[in-house]
């Protein structure tokens, strides 16, 4: 199966929406390589950045579901395809 690597930046800007984002994260966690959470206190939002290795089309799944999210701001950096020499 041909596979992408991604980084997902979130952004929670309220607490409304964190259950589903948990259970979101939860759910596709076989295509998560790593996953990096920091609290700031000081702006109150928490920013979280996921590292995936999956097809495109799960990816732009879970972007999707996740910008939908109320509270949550989502961006998405996907690796090209790689070209056949």
């Amino acid at each position: 199966m041909d596979t992408r690597i991604a980084l997902i930046g979130i952004l929670v800007e309220s607490d409304a929406s964190t259950d589903r984002l948990n259970q979101l994260l939860h759910e596709f966690g076989p295509y998560i390589i790593g996953r990096m959470g920091i609290p700031y206190r000081e702006k109150g939002i928490n920013i979280i950045s996921i590292a995936l290795d999956a097809p495109l089309n799960t990816l732009n799944t879970l972007s999707g579901k996740l910008g939908k999210l109320e509270g949550i701001r989502v961006k998405s950096v996907i690796q090209k395809r790689e070209e056949s020499p």
